[in-house]
C-alpha cells in the first residue's frame, strides 16, 4: 500500500469520526442510530476547540521528538561524512593509480 493511499483513508477516517461526533448526542446508547439533532453554536464551537487543542498538542509532541531526535541525526550525518573521507583516503592510498571516482572522471594520458 502506499503512502499517499494509508493518508488519505486516515483522513476519511477522521473526518467519519468527526462527523458521527458531530451527529450523536451524549444520551445515544451504542449501536442505535437517531436522526440528527440540532448543535447549538456553543457546542459546536466548544468541539472545535477541543479538536484544534488535540490537534495542537499533537503538533507539539511531534515538534518536541523531532527536536531531540535532530542531533541524532546530525551526529549520524557527520559520522557517514567522516567514514567516506577515511575510507576514500584509504583507497588513495592502497591504490594509488585507480580513479577515485568510478563514473564520469577522466584521466589524461
Amino acid at each position: 500500500m502506499r503512502g499517499g493511499d494509508r493518508q488519505s483513508r486516515l483522513l476519511c477516517e477522521l473526518c467519519a469520526l468527526l462527523l458521527a461526533a458531530l451527529h450523536s448526542s451524549p444520551h445515544d446508547a451504542p449501536g442505535t442510530l437517531y436522526p440528527p439533532g440540532p448543535v447549538s453554536p456553543a457546542g459546536f464551537a466548544s468541539f472545535l476547540l477541543g479538536a484544534s487543542l488535540a490537534m495542537m498538542l499533537g503538533g507539539s509532541l511531534t515538534f518536541l521528538i523531532g527536536f531531540l531526535l535532530m542531533p541524532w541525526v546530525i551526529g549520524l550525518l557527520m559520522l557517514l561524512y567522516v567514514v567516506e573521507i577515511v575510507s576514500g583516503l584509504g583507497r588513495a592510498i592502497v591504490c594509488p593509480d585507480a580513479p577515485l571516482m568510478a563514473q564520469g572522471s577522466v584521466r589524461d594520458e
